[in-house]
């Protein structure tokens, strides 16, 4: 055979293996993805209709730094630097505003029928306390909080679906000051005010969270997950 011609022959055997991999990909991907996006939309109605942001934007987070285990008694006088009355303190706020949440990140894991659920939050907090004249300082905190569920069959071969931890990843929690025009003092209590919060508020999202997710999931049907990864096997 020419030489010419044993090269192309090689070469036509080199692509075909190649051509029979690539082609189920395509549909496979698109079905992974439909499969996602079903568990993200459901995930995500069901957090609007249980009104998640609201109940972020209403968390009072002077009252939790005050109350919080994880904090000593009058925190928010002591981060200030000075006696401060309870008075002055209740006349204080710390407001939740411009709640971003993002359902988009579905993880699956077909053959040990697992998920898992990461949603992001941001969210910035205006603060304002009356030594400071009411000056409002505004910090901006983002964080991941993650979910796993997964079917279990029991002792007669039935699956029931299972829920796992759902927490915020305290490596995901992250706090950064947005207001500059600030006094010195007020930037000192700023920075205490941060690295405090983020002690404070990764469980005070779990706690208004972590219960309407459980909700949402309990409520899926299990039929409609062994759908969903029956499209992606």
């Amino acid at each position: 055979m020419h030489p010419l011609w044993k090269l192309l022959v090689l070469l036509s055997l080199l692509s075909l293996p190649s051509a029979l991999h690539k082609q189920p990909w395509p549909d496979l991907t698109k079905a992974h993805a439909n499969s996602k996006s079903t568990l993200v939309r459901i995930i995500t109605q069901g957090l609007m209709k249980h009104n998640a942001e609201g109940r972020i934007q209403n968390i009072c987070l002077l009252d939790s730094l005050n109350n919080s285990k994880h904090m000593a008694a009058g925190m928010v006088a002591w981060l200030i630097g000075g006696s401060m009355s309870l008075h002055e303190q209740q006349e204080g706020s710390a407001n939740i505003t411009n709640i971003k949440l993002d359902y988009g990140r579905i993880q699956m894991s077909v053959p040990k029928e697992w998920f898992s659920a990461n949603i992001s939050l941001e969210f910035d907090i205006d603060l304002r306390v009356r030594p400071f004249k009411n000056k409002t300082a505004t910090t901006h905190a983002r964080m991941n909080l993650s979910v796993e569920f997964w079917l279990e069959k029991d002792e007669f071969g039935r699956r029931d679906l299972v829920i796992g931890n759902c927490h915020v990843e305290p490596s995901s929690v992250h706090t950064t000051a947005v207001t500059e025009d600030l006094s010195p003092k007020i930037k000192h209590f700023v920075r205490n005010f941060r690295q405090n919060l983020e002690k404070v508020i990764p469980h005070q999202i779990e706690d208004q969270v972590c219960p309407l997710i459980g909700e949402i999931l309990r409520q899926l049907d299990v039929k409609l997950l062994k759908s969903l990864m029956a499209c992606c096997s």
